[in-house]
């Protein structure tokens, strides 16, 4: 079923949307963007007429003037007695057409195959034939994958069986089940803010409650508002990423592990860990699982990060009666990980340690790199510089990031603006920048980034008259 976005909605979307451009292209630009960027989805159903315009204290000729536009554009599709549907050209989610067909792709925050890719798919193969007497519906794994995962926990101090472990078909799946599994309606779920787009999509999806509390790169994690929205609205989960946070890059301390944990088993909460991003350290030195500190964590892992991201395999680890749960809730979703991808998997595993110093060496190089560049094309922004992950999260000062988005994009260069990754449209003064690609790939975007960021505004519609399209 469609969403419906009301006109309440849509006003607190749309910001602050006029700009020196007639009010009803300001408009229809402005919820093209939101479109583009993710924040609105396609399929949609916007608000009538009448009801937007008294919502935005417009006239409502304004109003059918955006629709119209955006109807020419081929971005709403309205059918009488149906109501105006917003509508993607091509068919293609926000955030990938955006940025489809473009010679640079910065909108994903994603490394090359691991060299020994190639390899463990061969040994995968002649596996394979063993394999194929049996039905080829795994609903929990491998066991000689399953008892890798575990000996991967093992190896980093935390007691692990085979039984604790699920293997998935990638972590946002994974996600998803326990969403299905642990989800009732009208509950409420605590985030980060900022945090990972795809997670919130996936909470938006089933309509949680979704309650945020912030981390800042000064500051870290502000553990005190979290453990006050716990005590307070006693969410049934919360989502973090405490190892390389995405975007920020931010690693929670012992400390901050052993405070959350303690918090949430106290009020009940179930502490959602996204470790995708755990192996991707570049000079940090190992730190504990969350998991370490509660017997009620429920892990989730993948090899997309480390390996490659066409690897659809992650993993949840937990505690064996919630494991059960999903087991008994997965069928209605899918039928099982590829067995085909469990075998590479499992002999990428036995390569972990060689796996990840060598994306430690290439991270280092293009983190250094891309610094560099940035430092020397645009020193005016203010850049973290992480200790891992893939990507740096900068503080653009006075440049609006969606309007760099749309310029950018002019330039064949595809980056997501900083809303993506907030609650209600935060974070327009922050952009994500993977540094992850080739040394020449850096180049040629931080130029690009370069020659347009000194003629984008503060203002989201404020872009390069190149960039009006």
């Amino acid at each position: 079923m469609n969403s419906f976005v009301t006109g309440r909605r849509l006003a607190r979307e749309l910001g602050e949307w006029r700009s020196n451009a007639p009010a009803y292209k300001a408009l229809a630009e402005r919820v093209r963007v939101l479109l583009l960027d993710g924040r609105l989805s396609s399929g949609a159903r916007l608000p009538a007429e009448r009801e937007l315009s008294q919502a935005l204290e417009v006239s409502r000729t304004t109003v059918a003037a955006a629709y119209s536009k955006l109807r020419e554009d081929g971005f709403l599709a309205s059918v009488r007695g149906s109501g105006s549907t917003l509508h993607l050209p091509g068919h293609h989610r926000g955030e990938y057409a955006l940025h489809h067909g473009l010679a640079l792709d910065f909108s994903k925050a994603t490394a090359p195959a691991y060299p020994g890719l190639q390899g463990a798919y061969a040994a995968a193969l002649e596996e394979l034939p063993a394999y194929l007497v049996h039905d080829g519906f795994d609903m929990v794994g491998l066991p000689n994958l399953r008892e890798s995962i575990a000996q991967h926990y093992r190896d980093r101090g935390l007691p692990t069986s085979a039984e604790q472990i699920m293997v998935t078909i990638g972590a946002q799946h994974a996600l998803n089940l326990v969403i299905r599994t642990l989800y009732s309606p009208g509950e409420r779920v605590l985030v980060e803010q900022p945090t990972y787009p795809h997670a919130l999509d996936a909470f938006s999806s089933v309509g949680a409650r979704i309650l945020a509390f912030p981390v800042r790169q000064d500051s870290g994690w502000d553990l005190q508002e979290a453990v006050l929205q716990i005590r307070r609205a006693a969410p049934s989960m919360a989502y973090l990423m405490p190892d390389f946070h995405n975007p920020t890059g931010l690693s929670m301390s012992v400390r901050e592990r052993q405070y959350l944990a303690a918090a949430a088993d106290r009020e009940g909460t179930v502490l959602v860990v996204d470790e995708t991003t755990a192996l991707l350290d570049i000079d940090r030195g190992p730190l504990p699982p969350m998991a370490s500190f509660s017997p009620n964590v429920l892990t989730l892992g993948s090899l997309g990060k480390v390996a490659w991201g066409g690897l659809r395999v992650g993993w949840i680890r937990g505690p064996r009666n919630i494991m059960a749960q999903l087991l008994r809730h997965r069928p209605a979703g899918d039928l099982g990980t590829p067995i085909m991808e469990q075998l590479a998997a499992t002999a990428l595993l036995r390569d972990l340690p060689s796996m990840t110093a060598n994306r430690s060496l290439d991270l280092r190089r293009g983190r250094d790199t891309a610094l560099g560049l940035l430092r020397r094309q645009l020193p005016q922004w203010n850049v973290h510089v992480p200790d891992g992950g893939l990507s740096f999260w900068i503080n653009t000062g006075d440049v609006s990031s969606s309007a760099l988005a749309l310029a950018a994009r002019s330039e064949g260069l595809g980056i997501v603006p900083g809303p993506r990754f907030g609650v209600d449209g935060a974070f327009e003064r922050y952009l994500r920048l993977p540094f992850s690609y080739s040394d020449e790939q850096l180049g040629e975007g931080i130029a690009v980034l370069g020659r347009i960021a000194g003629n984008v505004g503060s203002h989201p519609l404020r872009m390069p008259l190149q960039a009006v399209i």
